[in-house]
């Protein structure tokens, strides 16, 4: 567990340089990547061919003696939510670090490019159950906060209940919002959950894994453990077989995931703790930008 000290000092290193990717990488593409969520009016002007005559303001016309038109912009005022497993899976990593330290950077980028857009950002922290809820708002500080929880909070739950974090936030947000599932996604039976939130909000799962998820180095006998339930196993892994059995396990699980995403038509990520994740942003948002992703 992290100090006061080390948290603090982490915070700021990751204010640094995620407002940095945040303003250099994604501005344009952020903002771009996501529709408002209506329209609103901004003026009158004179009508000109071409305008749709539905929008005539009669009573304008009227006064001035020739025809008006209203005229409206999208109202681009976004509200981004970040639903963050914080389970003790995500504790997990080798070489290139652990996977919950990769999600704290993405959501401190995401976090930060929605302050520099002028957007609510906000957040829930889950395992098996929900270990924190940050209502959206506006502002450095608030974003600082977010990040400052991510770093610091330790979960009291030792399981992972992605269908529990959709459903809260099926019922705190009353209207849609853009929502990021930042997760290693071991976890079943969060499909109904999924479909019926993205009927109303834009979903978009990262899931993030780390090599050894995928494939046990040939070591011989080793024992592992199971991080949420604490379950102690010996694997000979230097059994061909055994190696076998845990990659198809993996892609069962990437499997399963992929296909409760799509059918959801929401959008989902695969990152490689140790991957270019800036890369993997800026190209789903400018996939967004051209219309290739919903």
């Amino acid at each position: 567990m992290r100090t006061r000290e080390e948290i603090l000092k982490k915070v700021r290193e990751l204010e640094i340089k995620s407002k940095k990717l945040a303003t250099e990488l994604f501005s344009g593409e952020y903002h771009s990547a996501f529709k408002g969520k209506g329209m609103s009016f901004k003026e009158v002007r004179e009508y000109t061919p071409g305008d749709d005559v539905r929008f005539i303001d009669w009573n304008v016309s009227a006064r001035i003696g020739h025809p008006y038109s209203k005229i409206f912009e999208e109202e681009r005022e976004l509200t981004v939510m970040l639903l963050i497993d914080i389970s003790p899976s995500g504790l997990f990593g080798t070489s290139y670090g652990r996977k919950r330290d990769v999600a704290a950077e993405i959501a401190a980028v995401l976090s930060f490019s929605a302050v520099a857009n002028a957007d609510k950002v906000g957040a829930v922290f889950y395992s098996d159950k929900i270990e924190m809820y940050i209502p959206p708002k506006k502002g450095r500080q608030h974003a600082l906060f977010i990040v400052r929880e991510m770093l610091g909070l330790e979960p009291s739950g030792k399981g992972t209940s992605t269908a529990t974090a959709i459903r809260f936030l099926t019922n705190a947000m009353k209207q849609g919002c853009i929502a990021f599932v930042l997760s290693d996604f071991i976890d079943a039976n969060y499909e109904d959950a999924l479909r019926v939130a993205g009927k109303k909000h834009d979903l978009i799962g990262i899931k993030l894994y780390d090599r050894m998820d995928k494939e046990l180095p040939d070591a011989g006998l080793i024992q592992l453990m199971d991080a949420e339930t604490g379950a102690l196993q010996w694997v000979d892994s230097g059994n061909a077989y055994v190696r076998r059995k845990y990659e198809e396990e993996f892609f069962r699980i990437t499997a399963y995931c992929a296909a409760v995403f799509k059918k959801s038509n929401s959008d989902l990520l695969h990152l490689k703790t140790g991957d270019d994740y800036i890369h993997v942003l800026r190209r789903f948002f400018k996939s967004r930008v051209k219309g290739s992703i919903k």
